[in-house]
């Protein structure tokens, strides 16, 4: 997959996170707020709950609308054999034997995009996986735990 189409596909699955989270949100606001919710005595909170919910499902929604103002404006870089992993890079792993991609994203570490060739998962430079991408080469390899046991990483291809 090309990069460029990956970023579409983060843009459009953020999307449909954010149009998710509103819909919830607003059934969130319209159940604190309604009458029938209204406390009966001093220790019914439902309507206290429900506006907690729809606070915090407003401050995810925030966060998702962030994230796609960054992916929209994201400027992709194309890497060089001799060029470090930083930010946009697509990274082949190899974990074991076992074969990974990453996106080096912004945010919405986690994210998964499904591809021909498997699933690429969006890393920040904040997790400790992308922490130990950034700066490496392709070719390199190093060891480290994961999951309390060693696990050896090698850098497949940087793109």
């Amino acid at each position: 997959m090309h990069k460029a189409e990956l970023l579409t596909r983060i843009v459009q699955r953020l999307n449909a996170s954010l149009q998710t989270l509103h819909a919830a949100a607003k059934a969130s606001h319209a159940e604190a707020t309604d009458a029938s919710n209204k406390a009966e005595n001093k220790y019914d909170t439902r309507s206290l709950e429900a506006s907690y919910l729809a606070d915090g499902q407003s401050r995810q929604a925030r966060e998702l609308a962030d994230a796609i103002a960054i992916y929209a404006g994201l400027q992709l870089h194309d890497y060089a054999a001799d060029e470090t992993i930083d930010l946009t890079a697509l990274v082949a792993l190899d974990v074991d034997g076992v074969r990974a991609l990453y996106f080096i994203g912004p945010r919405s570490g986690g994210l998964e995009i499904e591809d021909a060739q498997g699933n690429i998962v969006v890393l920040t430079p904040k997790s400790p996986l992308g922490q130990a991408l950034m700066g490496k080469l392709a070719g390199q390899r190093w060891s480290a735990k994961a999951g309390g046991l060693p696990t050896t990483y090698r850098i497949v291809s940087v793109q």
